[in-house]
């Protein structure tokens, strides 16, 4: 082993191919163990928190380091087994060596991390993380590459690699519903006619129009769930109306229709629009509506059809977030009580601090519910609303004008 500097008031000079004795302290979001060689963070691929290991350099920047991790010197009790083959070569998954009640609690402290951080968030109320009964065979949904490989002179067919944009050839993949895996044996026994086509595979949900370049949520076996918390959410708001942003097919707000005296959904896709008609007919809904146009478009119009003191507003947006200038267009007319779902807590963070700046709205808890086991991905549930004395000033401001 290459003889490093300890002086710990001294840079390390490492070099790429040095090898050094390190123990990682943190988890970083995307897999990555944390570790420090004085004062030089090392971010090692498969290194869990508590573990003793040999690394070697294979990245060097300013400000940090990457290794890869060459000999476990002591382990971590929560490291297991993969149960994939291609773990740690699909870039799918990159929690599998972590036993699952240890990636629940890593997910609430990256959350609450997060929220911290990028929101600002002084003391976030964070539930803790609403397991999946299924940890393995729960995605729904999945996309197959094809890619050319011209050392075997064949197709591989399967997913982006962890550490490249190479496709990883995949016969299973141990995450996906057990009729994914049937289709992805079909793609694989009649392969695409060449490389760089991708191929969406999906178990539809069961009583629901779904158009094939719609949204749907992923998980069908922790989505009841997933209502429950929206639906306690909204009760407790005691709101008469609600607006669904970014409705898809018309989800959220055909499971929480009964809540509600009106409701309205609202989406750009326009094929998923009409499957919302057809699914809120499909469920008897018969108090809401559903409108094909831009959110930032149309919700200052029915914001002054609902009063927003009354009236609760769903976001489930992309994992892009929000626009900006739509945040800023929702603190000019504030509806009482604000439900974000969202997939990528960095952006939730984002936009929650835009929502909460100066006071406009209060975050009341985020409640974290895991819909990706064994990757890095968490969902979550904001809950916001606006503060009293903004909520006061809109009404007095709207009796005025009336």
């Amino acid at each position: 082993m290459t003889n490093l500097t300890t002086d710990p008031g001294t840079t390390p000079e490492l070099k790429p191919g040095q090898k050094v004795v390190l123990t990682a302290h943190d988890l970083a979001f995307g897999g990555h163990g944390v570790a420090r060689f004085q004062h030089l963070v090392i971010f090692v691929s498969g290194a869990l928190p508590g573990e003793e290991f040999e690394a070697e350099i294979t990245e060097v920047k300013k400000n940090f380091a990457r290794a890869r991790l060459l000999r476990m010197v002591s382990p971590s009790p929560e490291r297991v087994q993969p149960l994939c083959p291609y773990f740690g070569e699909c870039g799918g998954c990159q929690y599998q060596h972590y036993a699952y009640p240890a990636q629940l609690r890593l997910k609430h402290k990256q959350v609450t991390d997060i929220l911290q951080r990028i929101g600002g968030f002084s003391k976030p109320f964070v539930t803790p993380v609403v397991p999946c009964p299924q940890p393995y065979g729960y995605r729904n949904r999945i996309m197959v590459r094809s890619q050319w490989d011209k050392f075997k002179q064949a197709l591989n067919i399967g997913f982006i690699k962890a550490d490249n944009r190479l496709v990883v050839d995949v016969e299973e993949c141990r995450i996906a519903e057990p009729g994914l895996n049937q289709l992805l044996k079909q793609v694989r026994a009649k392969p695409p006619h060449k490389g760089g086509i991708k191929v969406m595979l999906r178990v539809p949900p069961a009583g629901w129009e779904v158009p094939p370049d719609s949204f749907f949520q992923n998980n069908f076996s922790l989505l009841p769930r997933l209502v429950e918390v929206v639906r306690e959410r909204f009760q407790t708001s005691r709101n008469r109306f609600l607006i669904d942003a970014y409705c898809g097919v018309g989800f959220f707000s055909i499971e929480l229709a009964d809540l509600a005296e009106r409701f309205v959904g609202v989406e750009y896709d326009r094929m998923a629009i009409k499957a919302a008609q057809i699914n809120m007919n499909r469920h008897g809904r018969i108090n809401g509506e559903y409108l094909a146009g831009k959110t930032e478009d149309l919700l200052p119009g029915l914001l002054k059809r609902f009063e927003p003191v009354h009236t609760t507003l769903i976001l489930d947006p992309p994992r892009t977030g929000c626009p900006r200038e739509f945040l800023e267009q929702l603190r000019e007319m504030p509806p009482s009580q604000i439900i974000y779902v969202s997939c990528h807590p960095a952006t939730l963070a984002r936009d929650l601090r835009t929502l909460c700046a100066e006071g406009g709205y209060e975050l009341v808890q985020v409640s974290p519910l895991d819909m990706f086991p064994q990757t890095q991905h968490i969902e979550c549930v904001a809950d916001l609303r606006v503060t009293p004395s903004v909520s006061q000033a809109h009404i007095e401001e709207s009796h005025s004008c009336g």
